[in-house]
Parts: structure tokens; sequence; C-alpha cells
């Protein structure tokens, strides 16, 4: 009595096992039918038939391997079962009937495949190539879905949601909710990057708010995705062209900020600035000659270790840390404002509040119009194309501009819709700070340090002599710094782009002296 062994496959997780008790079925008679005894039957549920890098198909070959002197037949319920692949099927098929003497049998279709027998053959490679056609139209009929859908519609289609998201809502109602928790972690990466925080510490931190994401590039993922701002990276299909388009979702961060971080990311990495508690100004404070000054301790005739910030070029800058941080020290003492310039800020502020509101209330009811304008336009064009007025080519070409004006005009309603006063309020609660800028300074950790000084000078702090030097300040903060020359802290040479043009010689050329004024 020959024997035989069968092979059984669905590829989606959500097909019912109906799908498998039918093949069964159907090989189960054929078996009853020419009398053949079933060895063994291999099963994959959900895997794909593109390769044969399957489980079950995997253990199927082992068996072959070692029991093939018992084995006759394999069995499969259709061709397109055992792959959809023909270059790859016929391949596999030959090596089992050359190899181990075994034919394979499409049940359902009525074709013993013997690779000597021209009909067979040519039969089995027919249906083979159609399962094969038939996976490339479903392939392509799935890409330009998730074209339509993401490039169009501004649908995000993945399985999971990007961190920071959830799903929400059913079939093409479906789309991403923030997620508050997470979306404060993302917020918080991009405005680390963007003020120059290391990497590394980024990491470090985001792990510490319970961001969870394993591999080592996690967080440059988060910083590279569109997803973020509004929008959606979209492969190419046939003529139509890939790129970013805009989602319907709720951003979490502004167009702005993440093309921002996409230009500083395509910049050659720098060297690892590791950050140290005694020397926050290690990598920002510059040397005269221009260089950033690194910073290490360094062992005294007692043995003990003193820190010091230091040029890389012999002979420059050797600077106590001590040093540089008490004069640091008496300089933000000098800059804190006081009393009446601080009153003065708060009542600019209401006003250019009051002024703020009322110049987003007439741009709100500007892109209310705008968006109903669009759309009218939006529903006039798709009416067109219905009735066969407009070619395709035309309809897809109106669509993309008017729905990229559609969610613009959106984005900007709920924006401009909220009123924005938390940032008012933290001002008139906080600004009080702006007496004690050393204590401000003092209480901050380092990076809030680092950040602090490049802020105040523009990242143009320098050290010259033994006293730092800029030409660029906050102008409120710079009101005592004569006081600061004098004593012998901070020299400030205001960087001007305004010197009127002086001609260097008057009428025929004879020189003019320049009268100055204090």
């Amino acid at each position: 009595m020959k024997r035989a062994i069968r092979y059984l496959r669905f590829s989606q997780l959500g097909q019912s096992n109906g799908s498998i008790e039918r093949q069964e079925l159907y090989t189960d008679q054929w078996l009853k039918f020419n009398n053949v005894e079933l060895t063994d039957t291999f099963i994959d549920r959900g895997r794909s038939a593109k390769t044969f890098d399957r489980p079950d198909f995997i253990k199927l070959q082992e068996f072959i391997s070692k029991h093939f002197k018992t084995v006759d037949y394999l069995l499969v319920d259709q061709m397109d079962r055992f792959s959809r692949d023909a270059g790859e099927a016929m391949s596999m098929v030959k090596m089992l009937q050359r190899k181990y003497n075994i034919q394979i049998v499409s049940v359902t279709e009525g074709i013993t495949f013997d690779y000597d027998t021209p009909g067979s053959f040519f039969r089995a490679g027919l249906q083979l190539l159609l399962a094969e056609e038939d996976n490339i139209n479903r392939s392509i009929k799935i890409r330009g879905g998730l074209y339509t859908a993401r490039a169009k519609e501004g649908r995000y289609i993945g399985i999971k949601p990007p961190y920071g998201y959830i799903k929400f809502g059913e079939g093409k109602e479906r789309k991403l909710i923030i997620e508050e928790t997470e979306a404060k972690v993302v917020k918080f990466m991009y405005d680390a990057y963007i003020h120059d925080t290391p990497l590394y510490i980024i990491k470090e931190q985001v792990f510490k708010l319970g961001f969870k994401a394993r591999g080592n590039t996690a967080v440059e993922r988060v910083l590279s995705n569109p997803v973020y701002a509004g929008m959606l990276q979209v492969q190419g299909f046939k003529e139509y062209p890939g790129g970013i388009f805009p989602a319907i979702h709720e951003a979490i961060i502004d167009k702005a900020t993440w093309q921002i971080v996409q230009n500083k990311m395509k910049k050659p990495e720098k060297v690892r600035a590791v950050l140290d508690e005694n020397l926050p100004l290690r990598g920002i404070l510059k040397c005269h000659c221009g260089n950033l000054l690194t910073g290490a301790p360094s062992r005294g005739k007692s043995g003990k270790y003193f820190n010091y910030y230091k040029c890389k070029t012999s002979k420059h800058n050797n600077i106590s840390a001590i040093k540089a941080h008490t004069q640091l020290a008496e300089i933000l003492e000098l800059m804190s404002l006081p009393e009446n310039i601080l009153s003065e800020i708060k009542q600019s502020s209401s006003v250019a509040i009051e002024e703020k509101l009322k110049s987003n209330k007439l741009t709100l009811e500007q892109k209310k119009l705008l968006l109903k304008e669009t759309q009218e336009k939006m529903f006039s064009v798709e009416e067109k194309w219905i009735k066969n007025e407009i070619s395709k080519d035309t309809y897809d070409r109106w669509y993309a501009t008017y729905n990229s004006t559609i969610h613009s005009c959106k984005d900007a309603i709920e924006r401009l819709s909220k009123v924005e006063t938390h940032a008012f309020k933290m001002l008139q609660k906080k600004l009080h700070l702006l007496g004690d800028l050393k204590s401000i300074y003092n209480n901050a950790n380092i990076i809030q340090k680092r950040e602090f000084v490049k802020l105040v000078f523009d990242s143009n702090l320098y050290y010259q002599e033994g006293v730092y030097r800029t030409p660029t300040m906050i102008p409120i903060m710079s009101r005592n710094h004569l006081i600061m020359k004098e004593k012998g802290l901070l020299v400030y040479n205001k960087k001007r782009d305004d010197f009127p043009i002086i001609p260097s010689s008057g009428v025929g050329e004879n020189r003019t002296p320049v009268q100055t004024s204090n």
C-alpha cells in the first residue's frame, strides 16, 4: 500500500480554520479513493506562500529527508498552497521528485506532477504561473490601496500606532489619536535635540520618562518620523510619486520643528559630548581663537585634583573652573532684572497677548472662509469626475492640491481655536525669578545650565586674558555691561550690522576725521 504526507496552509491568521478543514476534507477523499495511507500532516497557519521559509514546510522537508523511502506522495489542496512563486515551486517539485522519488499531487486540480511527463509538467507549471499572477495582482491592489489611503486620504495604515498615539475608530474612520503621556516624551525628544542635548543624554532621560522602545536607534526613529508633524512618508506607486504627504491625524510637534530636526540630523555627527556636572561650560565656552574649550581635572602640587577649561591649541586658555564659575556667578547677579523692569515686562506682555488674541481671531475667520471655499471646489471637482467631465489625471492633480489646503486650514483652525494663555500665565508666575538669575542657574541641572548660557549669549561666549567676552547678548540683560567690564568680568562688544558707510576721504580725496560721540 502506498503512503502519502500532506501539506496544508492558509495565509492570514484572521481566516477561519474552516480553510484547513476544507483542505483536510479534499485530501482525505483523495486518499480514500486512491487507497493511499496517510503518514503525517504538516500545517502552516498564517504563512505566506511567497517563500518556502515556513515552520512546518521546513519540518516537512526534514521529514522527507529522513523517511523518503516510505513516502510516495506529497498532497496539497491546490498548487498555490505549495507556493505562489512559479520558479521556486518548479525547482522544489523537481528536487523532491528527482532526489526522493516523491510525486506532488494537487487533489482539487486533479494534477499528479510528473517532471518526466510533458502534459503533467505543463499543467502543474500553468497552475503555478496562474497562482503567481494572482499574487502579483493582489500585491498591486494592496499597494494601490495603501497609496490611496496614505497619499490621498492621509490615513495611517500601520498595524501598530507610533509611540505617542493610539488608534481610534473602525475601517476608514479609524485614525490616530494623541496619547498625552507619551506625547510629552516625544515633545521632550524634539526639544532636547534642537537644543543640542547629546543623544545619549536624551536616551537616558526618555527611558526614565517611560519610553520603553528597544534598539540603539529607537530615539532616532522617533526624531525622523514625519507622523509626529502630522504627515506620512509614502512610497511611490506606478506613475504616482512618493514623498511626504499631509495626514488627517493631529500633530504632536509642528512642521517647522520637525524640519529643523531633519536638517540637524543630516549634518555630520560630532564627537560625543560627555556632560560633567563639574564642567557645565565644556563644549560651550570658546577660546579667543574660536575653538570650543574642553575640560578635565588636573592634579595640583598637593595631590588634589582641580578642574580646568582648556583650549586644544598650546599656550592658549587654561582656565581654573572655580575662577570661571565665580566670574559667571557675578555676571549673573549683574544681569538680574530690577523690580521696575519686571513690572514693565508684565504690563507689555499683557498688551501683547491681547493683540495676539485679536490677530488670531481675524486669522481664524480667514481660515474658516478659505476652508469652506476649498471644500466647495473639491466637491465640484469630484462631481465633474463622476460625470466624466474631466480625466482621472486632472481629478488627481486638483484633489491633491485641494486636499493639502483643506488639511492645512483644519490644522490652523484647530490651533487658533485654542486660547493659548498658558505661556502668558507661566510668564506672569515665573517672571520674578529673573530678578535672581544666579539662583536660577545654580538650581538648574547641567542641561538647563548649558541651554541658559547658549540662550543668553547666542552661543557666542568667549574667554580671553582672564575675562569673558561676547558680541551677542540678550539686550534686556546687558544693562550693566559697563560695570561688568569695569570689574573685569565680561566685555560686551556689541555686534552691529547697522554701521553707516563712512567715506574714507572727503572732497578731493582729503581724509576727513570721523566724529564720534558717547
